[in-house]
């Protein structure tokens, strides 16, 4: 019943986002699509993601994961991935709530209550699992402020934390509990991934990585992947043909200045992981943005 309230809600919060760019519920939005897609690149930020009609297939590093209605999924670091939608239609849209993590309020509470929720269960910083009621109930309540300003004001970020809590306690929860944990493999990783991030342009140097996370090099490579699921030097490769793409398709004069853009020395090279990125070359997303 509450996941059925939720598609309503979400349904309704689309119609509103797309009418009036001021939006009352800041840390939600629907993202709709009514057709299926081809393969496009983003970087995740940490978000819970609930699957509400259609269906989507991700890739990160050698892991596919195919998502359908009910589906939910937990993004706990910033990864580059990989995905596309596979069902929708204007008759039956694509539709996903997507909620923004807030590491902080996760931090605070974690501090109350970490010792209980710790564990030592394997985790991805890319989980999913069925939608669970102990999280879509305040969801639902969240969603419902939509017509009322003030309670959205005084009582929104009451729920976000019920959300937050739930999801920390919640099985699917299993990476963010490792992140918060001072001094976990998860949260070294991620003092790592921010520098990725920051310099994805620069030159890589694993040795400098591993430092940043307090690792040996090989410690730093093993745990690094069996975060992200990636190498650290595709995890920067991903981000410069993510970052390249949009630079593409926003017109630059050349592809070799895109190239150059986000770091490459050589256009030979910089065409060659773009053409393995995205199965077409540079030239010819350049081409469709002119």
């Amino acid at each position: 019943m509450s996941f059925r309230k939720l598609q309503h809600l979400a349904k309704e919060l689309s119609l509103r986002e797309s009418e009036n760019s001021g939006r009352i519920l800041p840390a939600a939005q629907v993202f709709q699509r009514d057709a299926a897609s081809a393969f496009e690149a983003v970087v995740y930020d940490p978000v819970i993601c609930l699957i509400l009609q259609g269906k989507k297939e991700m890739h990160i590093g050698d892991r596919c994961i195919s998502l359908s209605e009910g589906h939910a999924l937990v993004v706990s670091h910033d990864l580059p991935v990989t995905s596309r939608i596979t069902e929708a239609s204007p008759e039956a849209p694509y539709r996903a709530l997507i909620f923004s993590i807030d590491v902080g309020v996760l931090r605070g509470l974690y501090q109350q209550v970490g010792e209980a929720v710790s564990d030592g269960h394997p985790a991805t910083s890319l989980s999913a699992s069925a939608a669970d009621p102990a999280w879509v109930d305040p969801m639902v309540r969240y969603l419902a402020l939509m017509d009322a300003p003030l309670e959205a004001q005084v009582l929104g970020p009451m729920i976000l934390t019920e959300i937050h809590f739930r999801l920390l306690l919640s099985p699917i929860g299993g990476m963010l509990r490792n992140l918060l944990s001072v001094d976990s493999h998860a949260s070294r990783i991620a003092k790592s991934i921010r520098k990725i991030r920051a310099d994805f342009r620069e030159p890589l140097v694993v040795g400098d990585l591993a430092q940043v996370a307090g690792m040996s090099p090989s410690s730093f490579h093993e745990h690094f992947k069996s975060v992200t699921g990636t190498t650290p030097l595709q995890y920067q490769k991903d981000l410069r043909m993510i970052e390249a793409r949009a630079l593409l398709a926003k017109g630059v004069p050349s592809v070799s200045v895109a190239g150059f853009e986000v770091g490459y020395e050589s256009l030979t090279h910089f065409s060659r992981d773009y053409s393995r990125k995205f199965g077409c070359s540079p030239k010819h997303h350049l081409a469709r943005a002119s």
